[in-house]
């Protein structure tokens, strides 16, 4: 009796490529969407608090810049996220890039460094992210923006 030889793993996507099958759900996917961006918010948010008081005491102020941060954070986080793969790969890697750059360099300044150490640090992470992810989009889509894999 004749078999057919097994394939590979993989489901197939545009471009003849295959791309690994979905095991979760939509509604993990939407739990995802917006519980990785509150988790990373609240951290980041006390983060910030932290930096700003410096080891002194928690006051109410120091909470409330704490949760404005996060708050202000969650928002710019599922906007870069939604909006940034609608964009070609350069602007999609330049978006992403510079929301990881302004986010550390923003946590760098709340430590009392100066604006221009605050701002070297935060675009030498965004040229390191940039470098990162443009390789990966440019090395995973073709040049109309279809992923290959």
């Amino acid at each position: 009796m004749a078999h057919a030889a097994p394939a590979s793993g993989g489901i197939s996507g545009p471009a003849g490529g295959t791309r690994l099958p979905d095991i979760f759900s939509e509604r993990a996917h939407l739990a995802a969407r917006y519980g990785i961006p509150v988790v990373l918010g609240l951290v980041y948010g006390y983060w910030a608090a932290a930096n700003r008081r410096g080891g002194g005491e928690i006051t109410g102020w120091n909470i409330l810049f704490g949760f404005v941060t996060a708050i202000a954070f969650i928002v710019l986080c599922i906007a870069v996220a939604t909006f940034a793969p609608l964009l070609k790969r350069e602007l999609h890697s330049l978006v992403k890039s510079a929301f990881a750059g302004a986010a550390i360099g923003f946590l760098y300044s709340q430590t009392g460094e100066s604006v221009l150490r605050s701002t070297a640090l935060g675009l030498g992470v965004m040229a390191g992210i940039f470098i990162g992810f443009f390789y990966r989009y440019y090395t995973h889509e073709d040049a109309e923006g279809n992923r290959l894999y």
